[in-house]
């Protein structure tokens, strides 16, 4: 039987601890069922109290403290930690946490696999135990655990990520694909479909790029870069040049493009990119103008060139963007 320890804490997001215990009991109930037994043993711990109240109208009663479960080697048992997503600063959560990210180091340096969905990747950021990995997050918690955890691969269109004994699942809902990941890894493929079934949920372990909103990436203080983003922004509109933007700021090229990719993480090229795609969504979502007549608009003169950077930006071609969210369709 394999063991799950959901982390509960009073900034922990209420679904995100609630739908994996449904969905890791209702696996058991399956197999069951099927004359099967369970797979997975589900408990709550929590650092002290054993009754969380959240920063929510709700409460957990868990079953576990941390000085219930010291970090031991499991031995012939199997085990894994389950973090579910915060809700407010990183700041702030961390200083109230910080046994927990210890905790969650220790179990790791003992064997205990452990998890992560949403925001709670923060904790095995923190840890120290996503250190040369590729994990993934909420697309908006991106850009600033680049920053903090720069020696972490963090690929925010990522679903499901996988990664010597830590996985990492995708923002909000989009997390519930890790659980229905480690269902199948645990008790197979079919049992997988029946969960997904079950609970309703679009099997998409593929990407979550089509969800993000792309806000700037201006949190640093290089003012010669925030001169060249703000050109980018005001002209997206114009087939813009690299060297265009290097001369607007009386720079190189090529200072221009260490200087981007140091403050911003992508480069100038990159960039005008995302600001392109970003205002090609919003049109996608707020009019029936044609894709081309749209692709001009944004500074493109080629369909496919542009379906092609719209579709490596976003994970889905510009129709089927605006078939998900194009809300003059809905409203017909």
């Amino acid at each position: 039987m394999i063991k799950i320890y959901i982390l509960i804490y009073e900034d922990v997001v209420l679904s995100a601890a609630a739908a994996p215990v449904d969905i890791l009991t209702g696996t058991n109930d399956i197999l069951v069922t099927a004359g099967k037994s369970p797979v997975f043993k589900v408990e709550l711990v929590s650092e002290k109290s054993r009754n969380v109240l959240l920063n929510a109208p709700a409460q957990f009663d868990c079953q576990r403290t941390f000085a219930d479960l010291p970090p031991k080697s499991s031995g012939h048992e199997t085990a894994l930690i389950l973090v579910p997503a915060m809700s407010g600063e990183w700041e702030t959560i961390l200083d109230k946490n910080r046994a927990a990210v210890d905790w969650i180091r220790q179990h790791y340096l003992v064997g205990t696999e452990i998890a992560s969905m949403c925001t709670g990747s923060y904790f095995l950021a923190e840890a120290g135990i996503l250190t040369g990995k590729t994990c993934t997050s909420h697309w908006q918690a991106v850009d600033d655990m680049r920053l903090r955890y720069p020696d972490i691969d963090i690929q925010g269109d990522f679903v499901v990520t996988d990664h010597g004994g830590t996985y990492t699942g995708g923002g909000a809902f989009s997390s519930l694909n890790l659980l229905l990941y480690l269902v199948e890894k645990f008790c197979g493929h079919e049992i997988g479909i029946e969960i997904s079934k079950k609970f309703s949920i679009h099997r998409d372990h593929i990407s979550q790029a089509h969800f993000s909103v792309f806000r700037g990436l201006n949190q640093h203080k290089d003012s010669v870069v925030l001169k060249a983003q703000s050109y980018i922004e005001s002209n997206y509109h114009d087939d813009i040049s690299v060297e265009q933007v290097a001369a607007k700021v009386n720079m190189s090229k090529r200072n221009l493009i260490r200087r981007f990719k140091q403050a911003t993480q992508c480069t100038p090229l990159e960039y005008v990119q995302k600001v392109k795609i970003e205002a090609a969504k919003k049109r996608l979502e707020q009019t029936q103008d044609s894709i081309q007549s749209l692709m001009y608009d944004v500074g493109y003169n080629d369909i496919k060139t542009f379906r092609d950077i719209f579709k490596r930006v976003t994970g889905v071609t510009p129709q089927m963007y605006r078939n998900k969210y194009s809300r003059s369709l809905k409203l017909r």
